[in-house]
């Protein structure tokens, strides 16, 4: 069996996928693009050591925050990974929904060994030429860099609603949007305590700018702030600001992309989402 725990970043799922694990006597692959990356800890909210309960955990923390890991990488890794614990039970768990997609469907691309860089085309022309890659991007017009990352990212998908694999659940966490954005901003305070200034400045320091890091919300916007460009209010707003629309941009991949059973977070007992969340899968 494979369960597959997803939804907006905050909403609880790393908890979920490791009561699933313990249930289930499963082993959890990481689905989230940034935990992929070492020293991208705090501002990823990466599950901390003593929080595994000894379940193996993989494609998490393994790839160097210098290089450029693609989806194509963890398309490859994470069906290896799939294929080498097929007997056993399997979480996914992750707010990456192209990465799940792409590691659970019949997405093919070709390896990325010339990047395109778009400098003959304009904002308007790479928005066109995007949505008729994927009607359902949700990527704004003017944010030319996204789209180019995402014109050299997915190619050659087809066939991309098949699954490859038998037995595949998709529990989806939610909270209604207020609470959300309450448990979002709360999340980015709680960074800031745990060192999340240090972390970045670490990384800062040491002349790292790479893809990971000018993409990581987070890391990109105190760069900005230890460049004196914004302020330290400035930058903690716009991490905040940036996490809540993340979160709107993942409920609607979701919604267009798979077919997701969710589940409403009950914060003040969350076993009792884990039950009922058993409960649908025993069914």
């Amino acid at each position: 069996m494979i369960i597959c725990v997803c939804g907006p970043t905050g909403v609880g799922k790393t908890k979920m996928s490791i009561a699933l694990a313990q249930k289930y006597k499963g082993i959890i692959i990481n689905c989230d693009a940034m935990q992929v990356y070492k020293d991208l800890d705090i501002g990823t909210a990466k599950i901390k050591e003593e929080e595994k309960e000894n379940i193996p955990h993989y494609l998490l923390d393994y790839v160097d925050v210098a290089e450029n890991y693609t989806v194509y990488d963890y398309q490859k890794d994470g069906r290896k990974v799939i294929e080498e614990h097929k007997d056993q039970n399997i979480i996914i768990v992750g707010g990456s929904g192209l990465y799940m997609k792409a590691l659970l469907y019949n997405y093919e691309f070709q390896e990325e060994t010339n990047f395109n860089s778009y400098d003959n085309l304009t904002n308007e022309e790479l928005y066109i030429r995007a949505l008729k890659k994927d009607k359902n991007m949700d990527i704004h017009p003017h944010n030319r860099q996204r789209l180019i990352r995402f014109l050299n990212r997915e190619t050659d998908a087809y066939n991309k609603d098949q699954l490859l694999y038998d037995n595949v659940h998709f529990i989806g966490l939610t909270t209604p949007r207020e609470n959300l954005y309450n448990l979002i901003n709360k999340r980015v305070d709680e960074m800031f305590a745990e060192g999340l200034l240090e972390e970045v400045k670490t990384l800062y320091d040491k002349g790292i700018h790479s893809k990971a890091i000018m993409t990581a919300i987070g890391y990109k916007e105190l760069y900005a702030y230890f460049d004196k460009k914004i302020s330290l209010e400035e930058a903690k707003e716009m991490i905040k600001q940036k996490s809540r629309k993340y979160a709107k941009r993942q409920y609607t991949w979701y919604a267009h992309q798979m077919d997701v059973k969710w589940f409403n977070v009950d914060y003040a007992n969350f076993q009792n989402t884990i039950k009922e969340v058993i409960d649908y899968l025993e069914k």
